[in-house]
């Protein structure tokens, strides 16, 4: 049921392994723990060498099945060794800070690059915990077709998109703030062991949650500077790099591939216990995200000198506050009655965890119904009485 005072153009199912694998990477700040130290080395750039090897078809980088070999390899309890062959790993949230990536998560690259990504778009669109986390990035595939259309010299969507969208009978909610940007996803492409790959497809959820994907990127031309705005048609040769995309991205992937002429990949097909009690957000463009983890993405795309353009795009994203003191009752009850629950399902997820990190299928099913509940609780009850947990008041359009 969508939440009082908004409608709901589109939907989207999620499965609750990628918001834990979220939630359990935010423990360490939550708890107090001690930061683990970062070596101060600085990484070096990704040669064109090593870029270029990403095109081989032979290269580690375009399997598309390699989450899958090293998931398999994993569940018979068999590690992946440290070899020689390494992977191209394209971030674009959280794990663009150092703090994440190689403190919270251990991983520990051999060389990075600035890149952008004109196939994608950032997004928010992974549900958390309402009044806490309300929700992840994740990233959509972006419509190319209009590109130098819609946006002004910095990337955000100018006044004729509104009234474009006014024609087509949409609304300026259509608009929200984390979806001004007109031009290409930028991240950061890390080069990264075989072993830390295996790392990441664990804590991140990869194939359970989030879906591995193989995608074109683009380094910054060598005259490129920072505060030029971010290219919208590319000017050097691409690389393969490879990335999670967000759930609701698969549909859209399929047809991506089946526009450009390429093979059709298929979804995986799902057990029957990997459905079970898979929830419904009426609207995935509608949630905020919190300051924390806003900060998070902020901060990671200041330490690799990101477009300046961009930096403004993310530093006006509006995050989610409490701003009545309903809300504030609702999220102390909100935590009472399903942090204990959360808990829980996190402690049990670390003891039973296989080789690779990720839950058995029970456990993931307890997980998907324990939010299907929470969240039906939040929409049917706690968003009425007590108000909003997913936008801030002030935001919410009329």
């Amino acid at each position: 049921m969508a939440n009082p005072g908004h409608s709901a153009p589109s939907g989207c199912r999620f499965n609750a392994t990628a918001t834990l694998t979220k939630l359990r990477g935010s423990l360490p700040a939550a708890v107090g723990r001690q930061n683990v130290e970062i070596d101060p080395t600085p990484i070096p750039a990704t040669t064109a060498h090593r870029r270029r090897a990403s095109i081989s078809t032979a290269s580690l980088d375009r399997d598309e099945t390699l989450a899958e070999k090293i998931s398999d390899q994993l569940d018979h309890g068999e590690p992946v060794k440290e070899t020689e062959e390494t992977i191209l790993y394209l971030a674009y949230g959280s794990n663009l800070a150092s703090k994440t990536f190689r403190g919270v998560r251990g991983i520990k690259p051999i060389s990075q690059i600035g890149v952008f990504v004109p196939e994608l778009r950032l997004s928010f669109d992974l549900p958390g915990i309402p009044y806490l986390e309300p929700c992840f990035a994740g990233t959509q595939y972006r419509d190319v077709s209009h590109d130098g259309d819609d946006g002004d010299d910095d990337g955000y969507l100018d006044s004729n998109v509104s009234e474009k969208a006014a024609l087509m009978g949409q609304t300026q909610r259509e608009f929200y703030h984390k979806r001004r940007w007109s031009r290409p996803l930028v991240g950061v492409v890390y080069e990264v062991t075989l072993a830390d790959y295996a790392k990441i497809i664990a804590t991140e959820g990869g194939g359970r949650g989030y879906r591995d994907g193989v995608i074109d990127c683009y380094p910054f031309p060598e005259d490129y500077d920072s505060s030029d705005p971010v290219p919208q048609h590319p000017s050097t040769p691409a690389f393969k790099a490879r990335t999670l995309l967000s759930p609701a991205a698969d549909d859209a992937r399929i047809r991506s591939q089946m526009q450009r002429g390429g093979a059709l990949v298929s979804k995986p097909a799902l057990s029957w216990w990997y459905t079970i009690g898979l929830h419904f957000r009426p609207d995935p463009d509608y949630a905020q995200p919190s300051a924390r983890y806003l900060n998070l993405i902020k901060t990671g795309a200041a330490e690799h000198d990101l477009p300046v353009s961009y930096q403004k795009y993310l530093a006006q994203i509006r995050t989610y506050h409490i701003t009545t003191r309903g809300q504030k009752a609702g999220k102390v009850i909100f935590m009472v009655l399903w942090v204990p629950w959360l808990l829980l399902v996190l402690t049990l997820s670390k003891i039973f965890a296989g080789p690779d990190g990720r839950s058995p299928p029970w456990l993931v099913a307890m997980a998907n119904v324990l939010f299907s509940g929470m969240w039906n609780s939040y929409d049917l009850f706690f968003a009425r009485v007590f108000g909003n947990g997913e936008r801030t008041l002030s935001d919410i359009p009329v």
